[in-house]
């Protein structure tokens, strides 16, 4: 078209904007019926400007055109495991995780017939082994010229989860530092903390404090031409909340790349994202698809690069192939019927997404530098501060989940009566916690509707 539709329209600033709105709102005040108030302290406006940046902001690195449906695989059998492994890649899985149990599992057999030309691989282990990690290597680098497996090793994140070291803190720190120095890769869960109930200005803060610990360890270890190349991962959960969550991915790419450039390794982060297990439910079931959806969706308009869902029964069905195939197949709905890789910067341009991603990374790097002012992130978790923390939030949330100012549809509002779930659990879907000796609190999962669903249980 030679002629813009638009050059009849004039210019508004925010300032006009405002007054508008003040006009039209009668004498009610703007600040009491429009502002919308956060847990993080952000204050969302009703509509967004130009006005509201000094400069505007830059195009974001992120690639959603990359991102890769992944397809998380327990292995306490490593045949068994292979085998689904080639099913779901066959069915579409352009991505995997094995989550291996024990070290006895066998890696060749493992990856018998998995093609690492094409699909990338990430392995976490429940344990700390340096043998075992070569053996990985040896099989796998044996396959391909280039290694597309990644060995997550967070020592930090056992401690966090378990209240222990695997062994001790000197061993361990020795073995991640042998680990490290082999593969040349780190890996982050911040999953954790948003699972237990922190702020989204808490989950980056303690991701980046947690990083920091590995990097102020490894500053001298890792040969500099090393560091350029280092591959950090961080594993993140996606809650509810959806621009907040898709900002949130965004804050952490910048919040690492200031980090990274100041320890001169790779400002470059890989992240996986996958659905917080906080908001699901087992009483209408169904609508944790609806959750997990759009929770996928955030995950892949912040810019993750791998997204790993979850099944809608989870909670209390055992691993089965009908839910693992509905979640897999919720990702190959949005990338190939709903086009969402069609754009490497969706979200650029969006005032409101550009203005929670700033606010949010300048919230979670105040926090962080306190973190390090006051002794670092494992002296506050060893003083319970991180903990305390969480709790003060999770408390809240679960006060606003109690009095349904928070809603879970089909739990705590719009119950279905009829439904009845006691038969139909195969596992426990509520936290079980066990009484044993550790060196510091363990930071705790904990699903909001888990009290509700315990009542309702009791009374079928």
């Amino acid at each position: 078209m030679s002629k813009s539709l638009f050059n009849d329209f004039q210019p508004m600033s925010s300032k006009a904007w405002k007054q508008k709105i003040q006009v039209d709102l009668k004498g009610a005040d703007y600040n009491d019926v429009l502002i919308w108030k956060t847990n993080e302290g952000i204050n969302v406006k009703p509509f967004y400007h130009a006005d509201d940046f000094k400069t505007l902001p830059e195009i974001s690195k992120s690639k959603a055109t990359d991102w890769k449906i992944c397809q998380a695989i327990t292995v306490t059998d490593a045949k068994t495991a292979n085998s689904k492994a080639l099913d779901a890649i066959n069915r579409g899985a352009e991505s995997l995780i094995f989550n291996i149990e024990s070290e006895i599992i066998s890696i060749k057999d493992l990856f018998q017939d998995i093609d690492l030309t094409k699909t990338n691989v990430d392995i976490k282990c429940n344990f700390l082994s340096k043998d075992y990690v070569e053996n990985i290597l040896d099989v796998t680098l044996s396959a391909v010229e280039e290694s597309r497996v990644n060995i997550h090793t967070d020592i930090i994140g056992h401690l966090v989860k378990t209240g222990n070291w695997h062994k001790n803190l000197n061993d361990d720190h020795s073995k991640f530092k042998t680990i490290v120095t082999s593969t040349n890769q780190i890996s982050i869960n911040l999953g954790l903390y948003q699972n237990a109930g922190s702020t989204i200005v808490q989950q980056l803060a303690y991701g980046l404090a947690h990083a920091n610990e590995y990097l102020n360890h490894l500053d001298k270890a890792i040969p500099s031409e090393a560091k350029q190349s280092l591959q950090v991962t961080f594993n993140l959960s996606v809650g509810s909340n959806y621009f907040f969550e898709i900002a949130k991915i965004r804050a952490l790419r910048q919040l690492w790349t200031t980090l990274a450039s100041e320890y001169d390794v790779n400002t470059d982060c890989r992240i996986i994202a996958t659905p917080s297990k906080r908001n699901t439910t087992i009483y209408d079931y169904n609508i944790n698809m609806l959750r997990t959806t759009t929770e996928c969706m955030s995950a892949i308009l912040g810019g993750a690069n791998v997204i790993c869902n979850i099944p809608y029964d989870a909670l209390f069905h055992k691993s089965n192939e009908f839910g693992e195939r509905i979640s897999r197949n919720q990702l190959l709905v949005l990338k190939n019927e709903s086009y969402f890789d069609k754009v490497n910067n969706p979200t650029d341009g969006s005032y409101y997404i550009e203005s929670l991603t700033e606010q949010l990374a300048e919230k979670a790097l105040i926090l962080f530098k306190d973190i390090e002012a006051n002794g670092g992130f494992l002296s506050q978790l060893k003083e319970g501060t991180i903990q305390r923390k969480i709790k003060e939030n999770a408390t809240k949330e679960q006060a606003d989940f109690d009095a349904k100012k928070l809603v879970l549809l089909g739990t705590n509002r719009h119950p279905n009566s009829e439904d009845k779930m006691k038969t139909d659990l195969e596992i426990s879907p509520f936290l079980k916690i066990e009484k044993r000796k550790t060196l510091i609190e363990p930071i705790i999962e904990k699903r909001l509707s888990e009290k509700l669903e315990t009542k309702r249980l009791s009374k079928e």
